[in-house]
């Protein structure tokens, strides 16, 4: 299976590229992991959905009509670890060969991107930077392979 994350802005803080890479390296037994990094659109108080909207047209331009789509949002699901194992594993059997994950902007993400996601992801109640949504994710990810694999690392 391919994962992508697909996400506003660049990673400019030395700690989080480094804590990224090394998670994206651990990945690599068990999937291709893929980042595609957009250039969000300046968002101005007054204009935040029409920027919105653009960053969405952006996002769904990267999107296969056949992908698995998760966004990140602040209304989404809620998992434990072990749960959001067994949703990649249902994703895996389901026979898709995509899965994307979606990360928007300080904003968040347009009505037409929540509405093309298959699954709708709450990392916390907790607010956090995109930058750490993205460390946080790919560390998720490589656990919930480490808990399908029934290894080591999540206890």
């Amino acid at each position: 299976m391919k994962i992508r994350i697909i996400a506003l802005g660049k990673i400019k803080e030395k700690f989080l590229k480094e804590g990224i890479e090394e998670f994206l390296k651990r990945l690599t037994p068990y999937c291709a992991v893929e980042i595609t990094e957009l250039s969000p659109v300046e968002i101005k108080d007054e204009q935040i959905d029409k920027a919105l909207n653009e960053e969405g047209e952006k996002i769904l331009s990267h999107i296969k009509p056949d992908s698995y789509v998760i966004t990140l949002e602040i209304g989404g699901k809620e998992l434990s670890s072990e749960m959001f194992a067994q949703k990649i594993n249902e994703i895996i059997v389901s026979g898709k060969s995509e899965l994307v994950f979606v990360i928007g902007s300080s904003c968040g993400l347009s009505s037409v991107v929540s509405n093309r996601a298959d699954f709708k992801l709450s990392l916390s109640k907790m607010t956090f930077l995109h930058q750490f949504a993205r460390l946080l994710l790919v560390e998720q990810i490589y656990r919930g392979f480490k808990i399908l694999k029934g290894e080591t690392y999540h206890k």
